[in-house]
């Protein structure tokens, strides 16, 4: 009499592991979608540090002035349209396998269905770490002087990583609602245009009340001059704790979106 066969069990840690190498491959075969996320930002950088930071920068005040002003001033900005560019990437990944049914298969394999998403997210955070550490590069070529010390680095690269790991989530949601590559390239370019309608890159009170109020409110801005506080060593007063409950909502929202829909196609 032979003994009955042991039930499989789903090991969530394992498996998500399993899909970050098998997503972490897949960007190592297919650098070009890593440069064109990264190139975006990089090339406004320099259009707008060396094109427009000299006009822009001189009502800026401060003692470097001009160019090199505005250098510091627009940098976290930039930092953070690198992480919004990348998940911008993650949108048009998930689509990719919804469109080619690899997801479809994941469904039928004896695996933990959170890591399909888990897979997408914890790459995507390691390639916007990756994205932000060249843009940084970058900016400190062009004249980006942060006065921030260990701490405030260590700090800021933190911060990064929860802002990234809250857009990705968004990211991977929208991904599956567009289920085509074509709607997923087009559905993050809010998340893109943001930062312009912020503090990015002219201080809020120089706006026009309507938009002034907006840029005010909106996400993003609490979220760069987070940045901009820990890079300058500057106080963040309720900054900071708007950016991380900004952050917490966006993840949370995110995932939440991302397994409804998840679990809806699996449903069928």
């Amino acid at each position: 009499m032979t003994a009955p066969a042991l039930p499989l069990r789903f090991h969530p840690l394992r498996d998500s592991a399993t899909m970050l190498r098998r997503n972490l491959k897949r960007m190592l075969r297919y650098p070009s979608m890593t440069v064109t996320l990264v190139g975006m930002p990089v090339v406004l950088l320099l259009l707008f540090v060396y094109v427009l930071g000299g006009t822009l920068g001189a009502g800026l005040g401060g003692p470097a002035g001009g160019r090199a002003e505005y250098a510091n001033y627009v940098a976290p900005a930039f930092l953070l349209m690198t992480v919004t560019s990348t998940v911008q990437g993650t949108s048009i990944s998930v689509a990719m396998d919804l469109t080619e049914g690899i997801i479809a298969r994941f469904r039928t394999m004896h695996i933990a269905r959170v890591s399909v998403l888990t897979g997408h997210v914890l790459g995507s955070v390691l390639q916007a770490v990756f994205s932000v550490a060249v843009v940084t590069g970058v900016a400190l070529l062009t004249g980006f002087r942060p006065t921030a010390g260990l701490a405030g680095w260590l700090a800021t690269a933190g911060f990064l990583v929860v802002v990234s790991f809250a857009l990705v989530w968004l990211a991977v949601a929208l991904g599956q609602a567009s289920k085509t590559v074509e709607g997923a390239s087009n559905v993050g370019m809010p998340l893109m245009l943001l930062p312009f309608l912020g503090s990015g890159f002219a201080p809020t009170d120089s706006m026009p009340a309507g938009l002034r109020w907006f840029a005010e409110y909106q996400p993003f801005t609490p979220i760069i001059e987070t940045l901009r506080g820990l890079l300058m060593d500057r106080p963040l007063g309720h900054n900071g704790w708007l950016a991380l409950a900004w952050c917490a909502v966006i993840a949370l929202g995110g995932y939440l979106w991302s397994k409804r829909l998840f679990n809806r196609e699996y449903a069928r």
